[in-house]
């Protein structure tokens, strides 16, 4: 691949773009939104210039509802060897394009699983999709060169191809990343009434929980619209545990001692499937989940802090698998938690209090 042509210039095709010119892919770029466009120029991705002639790859980074008519617009102006869109959702722009009558033989759907809770140019970043698991639903009449191409396009951008059916794509999405974040609306959504003295308790846990419910609501509105059916499927089954757990949280209140025995048995089973649930999460560059230990570290909120400890846990030749702050309410200083094997804890504990940090139990 030489040449690409990114179209659409939000968080995904920008940072598409940006991870293929950084590899010496010449990249072209399209938005209707030309100040998106220019911006995403700027940071590097690539040039507003049409391209003269046909390019190797068409990139369709434009929400599911526009992708069948961009690609049907792209492919009727032969403007590259093969096609591709990025969108969250699979199944509906295939048929929304056979529809159209659009031969698709150059096109195949992908998704790279990646993202932020914030959107357009300005969000992207050429190592957003590295290690990450980026899926491609070719058919029986997807091209060979056009999946070679599509699987450059992966490699370029250091991902890691899946293969999967598109309507099987859409289920799969539909757990583990549109109904998350529906969920993560809903929760943080019982804090914008919340008394402020509830809300100034808020610790990680729903800062975790909740994260996500700062993105876009307009971008998810157009996403859900494409896939509401397998997310609905999702939730009905979230919407019979709910019931079933506050079933079992009233029977925790009763007086009588047999339901106050199944409410607790209720309550076990579900935090139980939470667990083997989440023991099922891949871990670090999706490989199988990682059992870490923790240390915590007393932190002020000062310039540099995080940098010295990290430079600290480098000296001791210790790897941070991973990280955490937890601010202290109302104070100047926090508990950064360190992610470790379990066979660094001694000698990252020894070489941090030896340098003056106060450790605290996690």
């Amino acid at each position: 691949m030489r040449t690409a042509v990114v179209i659409g210039t939000g968080l995904i095709g920008t940072s598409a773009a940006l991870a293929l010119a950084a590899r010496g892919i010449a990249v072209h770029l399209y938005d209707r939104d030309q100040g998106q466009a220019r911006t995403a120029a700027a940071l590097g991705a690539g040039t507003e210039e049409p391209y003269q002639g046909k390019a190797d790859l068409a990139v369709i980074a434009v929400p599911p509802a526009h992708v069948a008519a961009a690609l049907a617009d792209a492919i009727g102006r032969d403007l590259a060897r093969a096609y591709v869109d990025v969108a969250s959702v699979k199944g509906g722009p295939r048929r929304e394009l056979e529809a159209l009558g659009v031969d698709a033989k150059a096109y195949i759907g992908t998704h790279p699983m990646a993202g932020k809770e914030q959107s357009g140019p300005l969000a992207a970043s050429a190592d957003l999709f590295e290690g990450r698991p980026w899926v491609l639903t070719p058919t029986r009449e997807t091209d060979h060169e056009v999946l070679n191409l599509a699987l450059e396009l992966v490699a370029l951008c250091r991902a890691v191809p899946v293969v999967m059916d598109a309507d099987a794509h859409d289920r799969a999405v539909a757990l583990v990343s549109h109904t998350p974040q529906l969920v993560s609306s809903m929760v943080a959504a019982r804090l914008e009434e919340a008394d402020e003295t509830a809300v100034r308790l808020c610790g990680q846990g729903i800062r975790d929980v909740t994260r996500i419910a700062a993105s876009d609501p307009r971008m998810w509105v157009e996403i859900l619209s494409a896939n509401p059916g397998p997310v609905a499927d999702v939730l009905s089954g979230i919407a019979a545990d709910l019931e079933e757990t506050v079933e079992a949280l009233r029977g925790l209140q009763s007086a009588d001692e047999d339901k106050r025995r199944d409410g607790a048995a209720g309550i076990e089973d579900v935090l139980r499937r939470g667990n083997a649930g989440r023991v099922r999460v891949p871990g670090k560059h999706g490989a199988a989940p990682a059992v870490y230990e923790t240390v915590a570290v007393l932190i002020s909120d000062q310039p540099g802090e995080l940098a010295r400890i990290f430079a600290d846990a480098g000296r001791a030749g210790v790897n941070i698998e991973d990280v955490r702050i937890e601010h202290a309410t109302g104070q100047q200083a926090g508990l950064v938690q360190l992610m470790v094997e379990p066979r660094a804890v001694a000698g990252l504990q020894a070489e941090l209090r030896e340098r003056g940090w106060a450790l605290r139990q996690p």
